[in-house]
């Protein structure tokens, strides 16, 4: 009894509160409704009402069935296009990571929106990971694409790259912090007396690695880049800090830099994604939005120093 006729008169009889109200919305007889509801409760062996001479009310199993029959008709009205879609090509659920270095809210919100718009019947999972944890994600967790994995060079055959270039570090102080009136080269017996500020790498399966820690040092470990900002803008600890990222607080006075004994090096981050066969359309459709700068990823490239060129 289950059919979408029954469905349609059941939701209508439920949202009016009425058999009379249902029956000329559905251009039928109040008998005919009500026989059709009388089928359906016997068929499922449940009432669906609860009927008296002036009103007509949902049971707790009515209210059940009722909310059911939006997700299902919604569900049948979408499965020709949804079908459709699925033969072109496209996937059926898509899995992104972003790493940390290059997280940024708005942009993540923008290229969603257009995969949404684009890509209606497809479902999209977004996550945010630190250094190991992006290889971690694409090598062990189901994940197609990849915004920032680290290197240069694929961990997988499977997995194909597209260079970003680097992320620059300087080391940063707030123009309070005990070394900050220090000149010269900051050695690492000096920076030893206080804590690093450090993100940590949300692997699980691969080895964690560590961004900047001195033996015996004291480490704070925070969940984000923008928590390791405020921290140094307080003059929490010490660390680097991408150089785009800091670049504003360092021409304002909040953030003054200095030359340590062991520099970090410049980061390379990549674009990644599973390369197969049969890949979907919507993957192959975020690679060509990096693969030529399109304004839809630009914000996610904001802490990329150095760039090459992609297309």
């Amino acid at each position: 009894m289950l059919d979408q006729e029954t469905l349609r008169t059941f939701i209508k009889v439920a949202e009016s509160k009425s058999f009379s109200k249902a029956a000329e919305n559905l251009h039928k007889t109040p008998a005919a409704i009500s026989y059709r509801i009388k089928m359906l409760e016997e068929s499922l062996g449940t009432q669906l009402f609860l009927r008296t001479t002036r009103t007509v009310s949902l049971t707790p199993a009515g209210n059940h069935l009722l909310e059911r029959c939006h997700q299902w008709l919604s569900w049948i009205d979408g499965m020709p296009d949804e079908l459709n879609q699925i033969n072109d090509g496209v996937e059926r659920q898509v899995n992104l990571v972003v790493n940390n270095l290059l997280y940024n809210a708005s942009a993540a919100a923008k290229l969603l929106s257009w995969l949404h718009q684009r890509f209606p019947f497809t479902q999209f999972r977004l996550s945010r990971q630190v250094y190991m944890g992006v290889w971690d994600a694409m090598l062990h967790d189901d994940f197609q694409l990849a915004i920032g994995v680290t290197g240069s060079e694929s961990l997988s055959n499977t997995i194909r790259l597209l260079p970003f270039g680097d992320v620059s570090w300087v080391f940063v102080l707030s123009p309070n912090h005990p070394l900050a009136t220090k000149s010269g080269v900051l050695t690492d017996n000096m920076l030893r007396a206080y804590p690093a500020i450090n993100i940590e790498d949300t692997s699980l399966k691969l080895t964690k690695r560590v961004a900047w820690l001195l033996s015996g040092q004291k480490e704070i470990k925070v969940p984000d880049l923008h928590t390791k900002l405020e921290c140094h803008l307080l003059g929490v600890g010490v660390g680097f800090l991408p150089k785009n990222l800091c670049q504003r607080f360092i021409d304002n006075g909040q953030l003054i830099t200095k030359e340590v004994e062991n520099k970090r090096q410049p980061s390379p981050l990549s674009l990644a994604w599973s390369h197969h066969e049969r890949m979907g359309k919507a993957v192959r459709e975020i690679v060509s939005l990096f693969k030529h700068n399109d304004e839809k990823i630009s914000g996610f490239l904001t802490n990329i120093d150095r760039r090459p060129n992609l297309e």
